[in-house]
């Protein structure tokens, strides 16, 4: 009789030490917005996480709505609220844009529920605040002039000795040879205000680096989003019917440049965007890069990439 007594109670008390590891250990952080930097978000199922930018958001892009969801309103224009839609371990990124420009770039990690091993801490809150060097150009550079006490300046450094005081890292350096493409070859799409030229496209061991350009011809300003990677085909089904089964996922962006997310009329924006590139794919799937005007995301344009990279390029 008693050992009746004594499963059960030892049963109870096993699921309580079980409960006791489960618990979530909330985290909240501060970051300072850097565009060449990605932020890891860790989350929850049954959990709701928080980012709150220093200013008006204008674009919220995520790359896999079916295990996330990424809410933002007009009634609070600075905060996104993003939390995991499946109990099981996801993966993603989600990209936010602010009125002025600002970009930032967040990998959602959620491990699911019940998962080996303790729980880890999941960030309820990210607080990002604005970088005074986000007021700087990236192609500025700052030169430092000694006057002596006639007033007179030495001459300014070649600019060999300023490129070596002042390196570019391969993301900046692709960047740079972007913006200083005077006229590159513009595609036309139907429907759409803006432009785009593609420009070289690197492999670094299993990263790819893809330069762009994009052009606003008319006379109205647009506003457009943060680049993304699609890989799209038609999975194989038993009836063969065209058209049907479509697929289309978004690979992770690991750093990117765009010089302006808001083109005036005449005017132009220059990026490049460095993303994990698969190792392998089906024939019938194809690589694009994807750009897409803040007021029709739904339909992007989709510029068609080569699976292999046609320039090899040192890794950074």
């Amino acid at each position: 009789m008693r050992l009746r007594w004594l499963v059960p109670i030892a049963v109870l008390y096993a699921l309580r030490l079980l409960a006791a590891d489960d618990t979530v250990k909330p985290r909240v952080a501060t970051i300072t917005i850097n565009p060449s930097k990605v932020t890891t978000l860790h989350l929850r199922p049954e959990f709701e996480s928080a980012i709150h930018m220093p200013e008006e958001i204008t674009s919220v892009i995520l790359g896999s709505p079916g295990s996330f969801k990424a809410e933002h309103n007009d009634g609070e224009p600075d905060y996104v609220y993003v939390k995991p839609i499946t109990k099981e371990a996801a993966q993603s990124n989600l990209l936010i844009a602010t009125r002025s420009g600002q970009h930032v770039s967040i990998e959602l990690i959620s491990d699911g529920i019940g998962g080996a091993g303790p729980a880890l801490p999941v960030d309820f809150m990210i607080e990002y605040r604005t970088s005074l060097s986000f007021l700087i150009p990236v192609a500025a550079r700052v030169e430092n002039v000694r006057v002596d006490l006639t007033g007179t300046a030495p001459p300014p450094a070649s600019p060999e000795i300023a490129a070596a005081a002042n390196p570019l890292s391969a993301v900046d350096g692709e960047y740079e040879q972007q913006m200083r493409i005077n006229a590159p070859g513009w595609t036309k799409w139907e429907g759409k205000q803006i432009e785009t030229s593609l420009g070289d496209i690197r492999q670094w061991s299993n990263e790819t680096a893809v330069s762009f350009s994009i052009l606003n011809p008319s006379d109205q300003p647009v506003e457009v989003v943060p680049p993304q990677i699609q890989i799209s085909g038609r999975a194989v089904s038993k009836k063969k019917k065209e058209g049907k089964n479509l697929t289309a996922d978004q690979l992770l962006i690991r750093d990117y440049r765009l010089s302006a997310t808001r083109i005036e009329a005449g005017a132009r924006a220059d990026g490049v965007v460095v993303f994990d590139r698969p190792n392998f794919k089906q024939s019938i799937e194809k690589l694009f890069l994807q750009i897409a005007q803040a007021d029709q995301v739904d339909r992007p344009i989709l510029i068609r990439l080569p699976f292999t990279p046609p320039i090899a390029g040192e890794f950074r």
